[in-house]
Formats: C-alpha cells, structure tokens, sequence
C-alpha cells in the first residue's frame, strides 16, 4: 500500500517522539516547498518580526528549528549566533544547509536537554509547541539554558495553548519570567488549505528575570 504523503494533519496527529521522527524523516526534504509555500506558512515571518524588535544580541536557540524557516525570516540576524535544536537530524540537515546556525542540536525536549545551564541569550519558536508536539512543561528545561535577563519569543498554536495549560503554566512561572506579552496571530494566509486557513497561534513573548 501507498504510504500517504506527510502533511499537516500528519504532524496534528503525532503520539510519540518516534512518531515525530519517522514523519518528518519523510518530510524533511519537500517541507519547505510542500507545506511552507503552499499553505502560505507566515508564522515563522510573525515571530521573527517580534524578535527584530526586541533590544537582544548574542547566542540564540532555534527551538524546533526544522528547516529554518525562522531563522530565514529574522531581518537582524546578524546579531546573534543562532543554535538549531530539533528532535529530527533530518530537518536539522536541511537547516544547516542554510548556513544559518552555528550548531546542529538533536534533542527531544521532552526529556532532559543537552545543553548547560544559563547559555542563551534568546531562546525562539515557531511551530514547536503545536498540536501532536510539546507541552507547556518544557518550558522549564528552556528557561534553565537561559541567561538571566534572556528574551522568550515562543510561538504556541491557540488551540493547544488552551487545551494543554500554557495560560496556568505561564501563571505559575510568574515569579521567574518578566514582560509576558500574548500575541494573537495567523498562522497561514488566505491560500492555505481551507481546513487550517484560519488557524492561530498565541506569540508569548518575555524575560527570564
């Protein structure tokens, strides 16, 4: 039987960690022309536009960096020195191709991340904390790689941030973060498949104080 090509329900409907490796595995190489073209994917451009505006330089983490698409997007690239951490060494390839990071990071951030404590300045997302991926609890393990006084720009889909607990979550860090801004925004244009053209995402953008 014909396996049925990735998409964006795919990527919905991951369970596991070798779920999400097995997909994107596939999908790695046509990402960027069979999803991010074709479904008119701004979300990556609404994130890098938030951190553009932010007063921050230095070592950045790409969280869930994929392909690069975020990376791509960021007008003041030049400022920083930009880490690419995904849990699929396959999207990281592509990345990296790119010429946009420093160093390629496989890491699964459901479990303990292989990076010291207090080592960025800037830790950003764009379609990490979505529907079959992460969950409002590894944002402790990004916050513990942070710098004091580091900036957050975390792109969460508004449907999981509802469902999974990001608002609590967010409640509780209250004491560790600072500035938390909530940005309603689309995550596709008006080409994108009608099932998901109107989709949104929650960009929480903050400090670690």
């Amino acid at each position: 039987m014909k396996r049925k090509p990735p998409d964006l329900d795919s990527a919905y409907s991951l369970q596991t960690p070798a779920d999400n490796r097995a997909l994107y595995a596939d999908w790695a190489n046509s990402y960027d022309s069979s999803f991010a073209v074709k479904m008119e994917y701004q979300l990556p451009q609404r994130v890098a536009e938030i951190i553009d505006a932010l007063d921050v330089s230095g070592r950045m983490l790409d969280v869930g960096a994929g392909t690069g698409l975020l990376a791509e997007c960021l007008e003041n690239r030049a400022r920083f020195e930009i880490d690419a951490l995904d849990i699929s060494p396959q999207m990281l390839a592509v990345a990296m191709q790119k010429q946009l990071y420093q160093n390629a990071i496989e890491a699964d951030l459901t479990q303990a991340l292989p990076l010291k404590d207090g080592t960025y300045d800037a830790v950003v997302s764009s379609g990490t904390f979505t529907h079959g991926h992460v969950g409002p609890d590894a944002l402790d393990a990004l916050l513990r790689v942070a710098k004091e006084g580091a900036c957050f720009v975390l792109a969460i889909n508004a449907e999981h941030y509802g469902s999974k607990g990001f608002a609590a979550k967010f409640a509780l860090l209250g004491p560790a973060i600072d500035q938390l801004h909530l940005h309603d925004v689309a995550i596709y244009g008006s080409s994108a498949d009608p099932a998901h053209r109107h989709d949104r995402s929650i960009i929480a953008s903050f400090r670690k104080l």
